[in-house]
């Protein structure tokens, strides 16, 4: 189950690092971008690490406090959670 576990989460974070490296490029040219929801979909399903990597590496969302706090605020709950579910007996 954790190996599972690990291959969603790796998939799911280089997901939502693609995803922004394809959003920053369509700003850049001025075409059709990827709603915001989808985004944050991604993250909240595990890629929040991902989303934060993208917005360091393509230098995207960097300005909009949703992202600045949101993505680090969507990591933190997930640790939390991670750290929950770890420590029961």
């Amino acid at each position: 189950m954790l190996k599972l576990l690990l291959i969603w989460l790796a998939g799911v974070n280089l997901a939502l690092l693609c995803v922004m490296g394809w959003d920053k490029l369509a700003a850049i040219r001025g075409v059709r971008r990827i709603p915001e929801r989808t985004l944050f979909s991604l993250a909240l399903l595990g890629g929040s690490v991902g989303g934060i990597l993208g917005m360091l590496l393509f230098r995207h969302k960097t300005r909009k406090p949703a992202f600045r706090v949101g993505f680090p605020a969507i990591l933190l709950c997930q640790l939390a959670l991670a750290w929950l579910i770890c420590r029961r007996p």
